[in-house]
């Protein structure tokens, strides 16, 4: 069965929305487009009309492409005003074998008995423990003969008036939000291959904006959070401290950052508010400058690290993505931050996504990647999703029998209509016939006895 999804990605820098079809099994993008994003800063909405004008550009931009005009999306949200909190719910099992019954009973049960603010909405509701009976760990308890299921969850849920903004600008922009998923669970599910999702993983992306901390253990997130900083402030930093443009600032930090190497050389530079003017600036200052920014944000994420007190369940390690690893010498420097944790940079997953355009390989679009293969079902099995709807790879083959099962019965149904039309004279013939009721051709009811009517008839006769 074909499917066609669209992914938007709001991005604190870029708008990115993706078009792709699921045909067999697989996924193949259809068509993108890429705009720069107005009306967001620090991954929230701070102008609806000119975030909706960018996300409107970037879908025409898709759609032009694809050839599609498909009018629903699955969007990312920021970790920005994201929290999550784990909960347990426990259930009985009345008819001891386990079903997507039991396994939605048991997730809703845990998502009640968590205490969620008022001005908190539910994201993802992702359970990364089962329990059967006295057996702990279990992968995957469907199907499985218990008389007990209990389940552990990581609910991550965001503002209220975060959401609302979000839901707003999409809207204008003409397409109706079908799912929302976090933006760092987005970026995790490209990257992440079954080896990291076995062993654990902290999953870093490094935006313009913002950077986004996730850490996968056991079956599914286990922990998200959220810094305030990204490689803007990188220019930021070299604008004041070369007293240069913003936009020279930028150039400078493309062209000439560099986190491993040095050099003396001189480069001539615009001065801010004069720039017919020019100053000397060595790269060893911009050197100076990019290397304490990115050092300083490493060390900020290593504390979060540490705060999450599942450093030991991190087998493989640290995968470093978004636009800021393009920085060269990224990947050392990070791994001189965690000196015990591999580290690796990480792209967009290319086996599970046919005909991905050049540019979407970059580490700085694993986000929208990871939507499209969200809608795909890259999702947590067993995921509570911010529809209230139960997430997992057996419905899908329930639904492609159903609609089977509703192809054949509608077919039944017209081949008993067409009967049904082709008897009809001889029915309404019947029915005369049953109007004009004669007693002595009403049938026998039981062995021996006569019915009540045609025996009093009987009983006239013979009177009269």
């Amino acid at each position: 069965m074909n499917k066609t999804i669209l992914a938007i990605d709001i991005g604190s820098i870029n708008i990115c929305a993706i078009i792709a079809e699921i045909k067999d099994g697989r996924v193949q993008v259809q068509g993108h487009g890429i705009t720069r994003s107005q009306g967001v800063k620090k991954g929230a909405i701070t102008n609806i009309e000119l975030a909706s004008k960018s996300i409107k550009k970037a879908l025409n931009d898709a759609k032009r492409i694809a050839g599609s005009n498909i009018s629903s999306a699955v969007v990312s949200i920021s970790n920005a005003y994201a929290k999550s909190l784990n909960s347990t719910g426990v259930v009985n099992i009345p008819h001891k074998d386990i079903s997507i019954k039991e396994l939605e009973r048991v997730m809703k049960t845990a998502l009640y008995n968590a205490n969620i603010p008022n001005e908190f909405d539910i994201v993802h509701v992702l359970p990364y423990n089962f329990k059967v009976d006295d057996q702990d760990f279990i992968e995957d308890p469907y199907g499985m003969n218990a008389s007990r299921l209990e389940v552990d969850v990581n609910i991550i849920m965001t503002q209220k008036s975060n959401l609302s903004n979000l839901t707003k600008a999409v809207r204008s922009a003409g397409v109706e939000i079908e799912g929302i998923v976090l933006n760092g669970y987005a970026s995790a599910i490209a990257t992440m291959d079954e080896d990291d999702k076995e062993l654990g993983v902290a999953v870093i992306d490094l935006g313009g904006q913002t950077s986004n901390l996730v850490i996968h253990t056991g079956n599914s997130i286990r922990y998200n959070d959220f810094l305030g900083v990204g490689s803007n402030h990188i220019t930021n930093d070299l604008s004041m401290a070369l007293h240069t443009p913003l936009q020279v600032a930028e150039n400078v930090k493309i062209r000439h950052g560099n986190l491993s190497e040095t050099s003396n050389e001189i480069i001539e530079l615009p001065i801010i508010g004069d720039e017919d003017s020019r100053n000397g600036v060595s790269l060893d200052i911009v050197h100076s400058v990019i290397f304490a920014r990115v050092e300083e944000t490493l060390m900020l994420l290593a504390k979060s690290l540490d705060k999450s007190a599942l450093r030991e369940q991190i087998g493989a390690g640290i995968i470093l993505t978004g636009g800021m690893t393009k920085l060269k010498g990224m990947r050392e420097l990070a791994q001189s931050v965690f000196p015990t944790m591999p580290v690796r940079i990480g792209y967009p997953n290319e086996e599970k996504i046919d005909g991905l355009f050049e540019e979407l390989k970059s580490p700085e679009f694993s986000s929208a990647v990871g939507l499209v293969l969200y809608s795909a079902g890259g999702h947590t099995e067993y995921e509570i999703n911010f529809n209230q709807q139960l997430l997992h790879s057996k419905t899908v083959r329930k639904e492609d029998l159903g609609d089977i099962r509703i192809a054949q019965s509608s077919e039944n149904r017209e081949r008993e209509e067409h009967s049904a039309l082709q008897i009809k004279p001889e029915t309404d013939r019947k029915t005369q016939k049953e109007e004009n009721i004669i007693f002595d051709d009403l049938p026998d009811i039981g062995k021996g006895n006569h019915h009540p009517i045609k025996k009093f008839v009987n009983w006239a006769k013979q009177l009269f």
